[in-house]
């Protein structure tokens, strides 16, 4: 999954009335800031999210990798760890195949690279779109046989891939399956299948990627091989495919994801995020986030998987020099505009064509076509119809007669379980509740529109009730970059904070090609601050106090621990 294509927060409600301030508690927040060496205002958003207890606020907030839960219990890992360790001794060829976003992509580089560290043989290979697409399909399954492995190993995929499991069994090929998504009944015949997903998988975390679960199997290979290696060296890409994929910063994730960011931050880092970094204005200074991940290094990385080159990016995040990086890079960017074209023309379509079907206002589950969509924007035109219209949303792309299709969801819709219900229209079917693929053919699509759209579902109200964690004034002043990285990183299911306040404008300033965005000087209360407000220059002219809504986030530009306020609403 990938995040919808662009820099900026997502769309907040445009009326004073549809935001709620949730209560503030300054003597519970002031007793837990001075626990904890915190602001006032960063510990009465812990207050906010059920963080009370002292003890557990500290460890939240230290977010260390000691704190990760123990591997012990994780289905299947000592097996697929034992068969690895087997292939790497005997010099056993073994094949790491892996799906096309950037959650397969950084899983498949991470076993692989391991594997080589530790003296194995392994070669990876990137499912293709467009050439069988999704998981281990049969022409995929004959890609990895051409390599004449003694073992396959399956990143982000092959949880529903029984037969051609069964077809690499039949001709002596173990088969390992590291994967997250959602598992059907039926007895997978791998040799070795990680999923925390499993009903056998006594994993207590379950929200790991494929990138998370690579990392944890390394980390099983180097116990088993008592080697001495040092795999904070793939942390980097555990960061950028649980960012990608879209996985809850929770648990786990987040101790992960917080100990990438700062690999990827280092002047260690892999040659392409470097240039990655040159690419999209980041300062090499610039204290690097998981908003940035999210919204400048993803949607590119995810772009030519998008387009059926999934290989170039996997080329680009093993480039050895910063020039090959560069080289690179410049291709990817090429795909990233080719996608951008085609999902801004496919989606302005979907609008019509919901307007169309369900008029301005849809009150159930939506589902658009067309022959002229490609099939690989079809997830982000999908996630757009759900900012759109707030409902839950399936975009096909037809192929003559053959469909290829995303869901994408809101609020508590169950996308994989809305499938299952429509199985008997369906060739095949997979994913999570908040999002899933699907394929059919376009005799079944009428019959698929009504089952899915008659679906009971609740639309959302364009931000109904959009909840202000702080509303800043008095003890709650502006939060200092320390406070946010010890809350963070942000992104799914640990979302930045929302603030609510008053403030005098110092200095306004329009910037962008057509002069729309605002840059600000701000003075709220005792504090200074810099602003960016994207598309409401206008909001501002002629205003010398305002009141606002927007998170805070490290001010890249000036550097040092300073803040800025990203601006999503203006009130007044």
């Amino acid at each position: 999954m990938e995040p919808a294509d662009s820099t900026l927060p997502n769309p907040l409600p445009k009326r004073v009335s549809e935001y709620r301030v949730r209560p503030a508690n300054e003597l519970a927040s002031e007793t837990l800031a001075s626990a904890c060496d915190l602001g006032a205002t960063a510990a009465q958003v812990l207050l906010h999210r059920g963080i009370r207890d002292v003890d557990e606020a500290k460890s939240f907030l230290d977010a260390a990798l000691r704190g990760l839960s123990s591997p012990e219990s994780m289905a299947d890992r000592a097996i697929a760890a034992d068969r690895l360790c087997r292939a790497i001794r005997k010099g056993e060829r073994i094949v790491v195949f892996g799906d096309y976003d950037v959650d397969g992509t950084t899983s498949a580089l991470i076993l692989t690279e391991v594997i080589e560290a530790l003296g194995g043989e392994a070669q990876t290979l990137i499912a293709d779109r467009f050439r069988g697409g999704y998981g281990l399909s049969d022409p995929a399954l004959d890609r990895c046989l051409a390599q004449s492995p003694a073992l396959i190993v399956t990143c982000d995929c092959g949880s529903s891939d029984h037969e051609r499991i069964g077809r690499a069994n039949s001709l002596g090929i173990d088969v390992i399956v590291v994967d997250h998504h959602l598992v059907p009944e039926e007895t997978l015949p791998a040799f070795a299948f990680l999923n925390p997903h499993r009903p056998q998988c006594g994993f207590p975390y379950k929200g790991l990627c494929s990138a998370g679960l690579a990392f944890s199997l390394g980390a099983a290979l180097r116990t088993e091989l008592k080697a001495k290696l040092d795999l904070r060296a793939w942390l980097d890409l555990v960061a950028i495919g649980t960012i990608a994929d879209l996985a809850p910063l929770t648990g786990d994730n987040r101790r992960l994801v917080r100990a990438g960011l700062r690999a990827l931050g280092s002047s260690r880092a892999r040659p392409a995020f470097h240039a990655l970094r040159q690419l999209t204005k980041l300062p090499e200074s610039a204290l690097l986030t998981s908003r940035d991940v999210a919204f400048r290094f993803a949607p590119r990385l995810n772009a030519p998987g998008r387009l059926g080159e999934a290989d170039l990016t996997l080329r680009f995040l093993q480039a050895k020099t910063a020039r090959d990086a560069w080289n690179l890079v410049e291709e990817v960017e090429r795909k990233n505009d080719e996608r951008k074209s085609l999902a801004h023309r496919a989606t302005e379509e979907a609008r019509d064509q919901v307007r169309e079907l369900y008029g301005d206002a849809p009150t159930t589950s939506i589902v658009v076509e067309s022959n002229g969509w490609h099939r690989g924007v079809v997830g982000i035109v999908a996630a757009r119809l759900v900012d759109s219209f707030g409902v839950p949303a399936v975009v096909v792309a037809f192929d003559g007669d053959d469909g290829h299709g995303s869901v994408r969801t809101t609020g508590g819709f169950d996308a994989y379980g809305a499938l299952e219900r429509c199985a008997e229209d369906l060739i095949a079917w997979g994913g999570h509740r908040a999002a899933a693929g699907l394929s059919l053919t376009k005799g079944k699509l009428e019959s698929f529109r009504a089952s899915f759209s008659g679906m009971s579902c609740e639309p959302r109200v364009s931000g109904e009730g959009a909840l202000i964690d702080v509303e800043l004034g008095g003890v709650y002043r502006v939060p200092t970059l320390d406070d946010l990285v010890r809350l963070g990183p942000f992104g799914e299911s640990n979302p930045a904070p929302r603030f609510l306040l008053n403030a005098e404008i110092i200095e306004a300033t329009a910037v962008g090609q057509d002069r729309s965005h605002a840059k600000l000087r701000l003075r709220i209360a005792e504090d200074s601050v810099r602003a960016f407000a994207p598309g409401m220059f206008s909001r501002f002219e002629g205003q010398k106090n305002v009141r606002l809504v927007g998170e805070f986030q490290p001010d890249h530009w000036v550097g040092g621990h300073a803040v800025e306020l990203l601006v999503t609403d203006v009130l007044s």
